[in-house]
């Protein structure tokens, strides 16, 4: 071999040298130990039918009592999060849900053109009441299977209440 030849056979080497080298640095300082469990407990009430222990709520709560004290002010400002989806004023034209002018007491299913789910087609005859409301806020999958509201729903009844004395006012 001659020394040209050499030269490059040493470049190769030191080249292997280096990247192993650089390999093992890197591991040392970016390691990751594995971690115990994959992802983020969520403490969850279970039932315990056989202790008598309660279970998940099957409804909502009734809001009638919440109503006559219920914040006219305050349901206007949960709207906000509806607005994304929804539009409020007479006449007002449909985004990713209908309008919502006139709800309360209306039918569902109301806007003609409008694509409602199935689910909510076959509801056209009832009445948005304020029970019907206080269902579908509290959780529409649950109130409607079915339906296309991607909306998880209100939880708190003082909410609800709220949303519903302020949807009253819009007629």
């Amino acid at each position: 071999m001659n020394m040209e030849t050499n030269k490059i056979f040493a470049a190769f080497l030191v080249a292997g040298i280096i990247a192993m080298l650089g390999g093992f640095v890197t591991q040392k300082i970016f390691h990751q130990h594995p971690l115990e469990e994959y992802a983020f407990p969520i403490e969850v009430a279970e039932a315990d039918t056989a202790t008598g222990g309660a279970a998940a709520p099957a409804g909502p709560e009734p809001i009638e009592e919440l109503l006559a004290t219920a914040d006219i002010a305050e349901g206007e400002k949960l709207s906000k999060v509806c607005a994304a989806c929804h539009t409020f004023d007479k006449g007002g034209a449909a985004k990713v849900g209908p309008n919502l002018f006139h709800i309360v007491g209306g039918p569902h299913a109301h806007m003609d053109g409008f694509a409602y789910s199935d689910a909510m087609k076959a509801k056209k005859g009832e009445t948005w009441t304020r029970e019907a409301l206080n269902e579908f806020l509290w959780n529409p999958k649950k109130a409607v299977p079915g339906t296309k509201m991607v909306y998880a729903g209100m939880k708190k009844p003082e909410q609800r209440a709220a949303m519903i004395k302020w949807l009253e006012t819009l007629k």
